[in-house]
């Protein structure tokens, strides 16, 4: 279920808000987004794999909590994020 490590460079490259930025909200937004994504594919196939949905829903409150920051730091921002991501319709 995790991504590979080219895929996670490619995400961070995308998102990092200079070079040197691995660990900006943005970053790990869109890298939890993207093990999200693979995740609920997964429990799709499998929905009988309680241990997977369980951290499923852990990675899910998670970026809700990261969105939630960035939110409250700077609106705009969070509206922007949300839009590149496509988490909100």
């Amino acid at each position: 279920m995790s991504i590979t490590s080219e895929r996670k460079q490619e995400i961070i490259k995308d998102f990092a808000r200079s070079p040197e930025d691995t660990g900006s909200p943005d970053v790990q937004v869109a890298i939890l987004s993207d093990r999200i994504t693979k995740l609920t594919d997964h429990q799709k196939k499998h929905p009988k794999d309680f241990h997977s949905r369980r951290g499923l829903l852990m990675m899910v409150g998670q970026r809700r909590r990261l969105l939630d920051y960035v939110k409250k730091k700077n609106f705009e921002h969070y509206g922007d994020l949300i839009k590149r991501l496509g988490l909100r319709r």
